[in-house]
């Protein structure tokens, strides 16, 4: 069976990365002749830009919304500047066309040995292992706002319906559910001062009693929650579902615990990936385009890899081969080969060939 991927490349090291996540889904289909890829290159952020004016056309758009899965580097830099057509506004305008409404950030150490790296004591990040995943097209960032116009005030309103939150914490509640033993599901809000934090909880809990009756579920006020986790993270460790302010303030204070941004990878998915069940997705790794150092060869490509995992699990159901990918990250940094910025010499394209190598022993 082929597979169509979108491939997004984007903008300074996003063509790097993206080249090295490719050269894994090919391992995969050099090792299963039964599942191969179709790819189709296109345009978005800056690159997009500065040949059709716009961060992502039509074309594009379209290409995506008929793929299977879509694959994304990076975007923006600083030649792009803050004027009214930026780089960022082409991934915003992906994910609202195709509702990705979940955002999935793994927190974990994708190899033991990266544990050094961390800056919290080995003692309290060793084992830390937990999923942020952020509700991505309600809350605050989509309410209605007014500017100061001269008058020195300003609002930002933050509406959630139920449905909302009900979608999410479903695709929680699936997520959990794929671990065996299930998952904890902790959510995360401010019921003691908002309104839509108190829905949100109320809601959590409905339907994770009434369809996750087997899933443990626990709630955590933000500003706790964000002090937990540099206390004591293992306590997070599950599925840690909350709104989209809070989610994307929580999952970057997240990403700091392994210890480089180039190790994390994400989702974007526009459904539930119940078992059997393929859903569209974007995935990307965490990391910016990194224009100072794009172009060197010295750009951590793990969480592009690690991406790629994400996207042959979520959107292309094929678990086998996702473990695979992850093992042969966590092989390859233990053997000793990776890049500069978790404590290696390797250059990024070394790092990709070195895991492809291990994902074709691994699934022959």
């Amino acid at each position: 069976m082929a597979y169509k991927i979108v491939v997004l490349a984007g903008d300074h090291c996003g063509p790097e990365v993206t080249k090295e996540a490719i050269k894994i889904l090919k391992a995969v289909s050099e090792s299963k002749p039964s599942i191969q890829f179709e790819f189709q290159d296109h345009l978005i952020g800056g690159a997009s830009i500065d040949a059709t004016g716009s961060p992502l056309t039509d074309e594009v758009l379209d290409a995506c919304k008929s793929a299977d899965a879509v694959f994304l580097g990076a975007v923006g830099g600083p030649e792009w500047g803050t004027g009214a057509v930026r780089p960022e506004q082409g991934l915003l305008k992906l994910r609202k066309e195709l509702a990705t409404f979940g955002n999935l950030r793994p927190c974990n150490f994708a190899a033991p040995s990266l544990l050094d790296n961390s800056p919290l004591k080995p003692e309290i990040a060793r084992g830390v292992d937990f999923c942020v995943v952020r509700e991505l097209t309600g809350g605050i960032y989509f309410g209605d706002r007014k500017e100061d116009t001269g008058d020195g005030y300003a609002y930002d309103i933050e509406p959630y319906s139920k449905a909302e939150i009900e979608r999410i914490t479903r695709l929680a509640g699936h997520l959990a559910l794929q671990q065996d033993p299930p998952s904890p599901v902790w959510s995360l809000d401010k019921a003691n001062v908002l309104a839509t934090s108190r829905l949100w909880r109320k809601t959590v809990t409905e339907v994770m009693e009434k369809e996750f009756p087997q899933v443990k579920l626990g709630h955590h006020l933000i500003d706790s929650a964000a002090m937990l986790m540099l206390k004591n993270p293992r306590a997070l460790n599950g599925i840690v579902v909350t709104s989209n302010l809070f989610g994307d303030i929580i999952s970057d204070e997240a990403s700091v615990i392994p210890g480089s941004l180039g190790l994390l990878p994400s989702a974007s998915l526009s459904g539930v990936p119940e078992v059997g069940k393929n859903v569209s997705g974007v995935y990307e790794p965490i990391h910016g385009s990194a224009p100072d150092i794009s172009g060197k060869g010295i750009v951590n490509p793990v969480a592009s890899i690690l991406s790629i995992a994400m996207l042959l699990k979520y959107s292309l159901n094929l678990h086998e081969e996702a473990k695979a990918v992850e093992d042969a990250v966590r092989n390859t940094i233990e053997s000793g080969i990776k890049t500069g910025d978790i404590g290696g010499k390797n250059k990024t394209s070394e790092v990709g060939d070195a895991v492809a190598t291990e994902i074709k022993k691994l699934l022959s």
